[in-house]
């Protein structure tokens, strides 16, 4: 059979989650410290047949075939070798409470052919996303990011681990790929899926499949389609949820963003399942998942799979004494990368253990992503008497939207907010607040 394009416009990418529930409490358990090198370096990609490989960046070490991996509690001591003619500086989206990782306010950025070590510590358990592209703007190449999966200290019932990671590039007609804000906006856009044109999944009947979905482009909120299977949502921004159904095998994934599914191949379709990618402007086919029935995994499937163990975040939060502040996106307070320092004075302070509202109004014309270091937070319902039942540490307003967000403050220190809109001819633009 042939797969439709699926019926999914931009107001839908930015409004499509799921309803999730809170799991108890649990405890980090202390792991081994271990020291990782990496490198930022110059690479090639080939995007178009019959053209030759276009120069980008990225980051070099680990198992390089994949993701790198670690587990909760972990301690990793992290180097960083800038083999690129540009200061960078390394960036985990899903990283909370470590203010010394941060960039800008917590580490300065590494000088071409310099290095720095830096200990970075897993308290949670999730799918994570790391680059080095916060000071992008003026790249003269585009850039890649690396997935982080850091283990639950538990045994979860799967299979096999696989993840997707999602990238756009602006193509030349010479079949060169150039950096976001270096090219016009409507320039003609491709996908890779881990840096490959497309990819193809084989199951194996009743087998159980965690698949990772990471959203690795700057400014483009994606939704990922995958027909004749039922997609269980079981973690979002590597935070678990109470599994639920992606609606049509649709999940939507805002840049930065991250989403564990899993996938259980209970009866093989009659052909193969064409994953579909959508930016907003078109559909276009980015892999297949096949079942198998040549060599079943089991006799009968597993069991439902039950919630993911909690990463110990608050059962609930106290709007009532807030902290509340407004917090409008596009004015003249956000500033580039380069200007803001840990000196500079921060959009609010907030003493431990309080909760923060944050009312986040997008004064731009485009929709824009929004994303805070350090802590994860909750969506608030319209009517601030509650919020959506999952947390993020990214999340799409749309343009003229406020959305409210509540988070605990839960870790002292000094972080980055970040702003962009979906544009890829938009400069990202960052903040910082204060725990204290």
């Amino acid at each position: 059979m042939t797969d439709a394009p699926f019926p999914i416009d931009r107001r839908t990418l930015l409004t499509s989650l799921g309803a999730t529930l809170v799991w108890p409490i649990a405890p980090v358990l202390a792991q081994k410290r271990t020291a990782l090198a990496l490198e930022a370096v110059v690479d090639t990609i080939a995007l178009r047949p019959g053209q030759p490989p276009t120069p980008f960046w990225r980051l070099t070490g680990g198992p390089d075939a994949g993701p790198l991996r670690f587990r909760r509690g972990e301690t990793v001591d992290v180097t960083l070798t800038n083999r690129l003619p540009v200061p960078i500086a390394l960036n985990w989206a899903g990283l909370d409470g470590d203010p010394a990782a941060e960039p800008f306010t917590g580490r300065p950025a590494i000088a071409p052919d310099a290095s720095a070590t830096s200990s970075i510590t897993f308290r949670h358990a999730g799918t994570m996303l790391l680059d080095f592209r916060i000071f992008g703007d003026a790249a003269a190449r585009p850039s890649t990011g690396r997935a982080v999966i850091v283990s639950e200290t538990e045994t979860i019932a799967v299979d096999r681990d696989e993840v997707l990671i999602f990238q756009d590039w602006r193509i030349k007609p010479d079949g060169s790929a150039v950096a976001p804000s270096l090219t016009a906006s409507d320039a003609p856009t491709t996908f890779t899926v881990n840096n490959i044109g497309t990819t193809e999944i084989t199951l194996s009947l009743n087998e159980r499949l965690r698949l990772r979905f990471i959203n690795s482009s700057q400014s483009i909120v994606i939704a990922i389609k995958i027909p004749n299977y039922d997609v269980r949502v079981m973690a979002i921004d590597g935070q678990p949820t109470e599994p639920f159904l992606a609606r049509d095998g649709v999940v939507v994934v805002t840049p930065g963003s991250r989403i564990d599914t899993f996938i259980e191949a209970e009866k093989a379709p009659n052909a193969p399942s064409t994953i579909m990618l959508l930016d907003g402007r078109e559909a276009r086919p980015i892999g297949k998942l096949v079942t198998s029935e040549a060599k079943p995994a089991r006799v009968t499937p597993l069991p439902r799979a039950m919630p993911l163990p909690s990463n110990g975040l608050p059962v609930q939060l106290d709007l009532k004494s807030a902290l509340r502040i407004n917090l409008p996106l596009g004015t003249a307070d956000w500033v580039a990368p380069t200007a803001l320092m840990p000196t500079t004075a921060p959009a609010f302070k907030v003493k431990r253990g309080r909760v923060v509202v944050l009312a986040l109004t997008n004064r731009g014309a485009k929709p824009a992503a929004f994303y805070l270091h350090g802590h994860h937070f909750r969506l608030l319902d319209r009517l601030d008497d509650g919020w959506k039942p999952f947390w993020l540490d990214t999340l799409a307003i749309d343009a003229g939207q406020t959305q409210r967000v509540a988070f605990a403050a839960e870790f002292a220190g000094l972080y980055p907010i970040e702003a962009i809109e979906t544009n890829s001819a938009a400069p990202r633009k960052v903040r910082s607040y204060l725990v204290e």
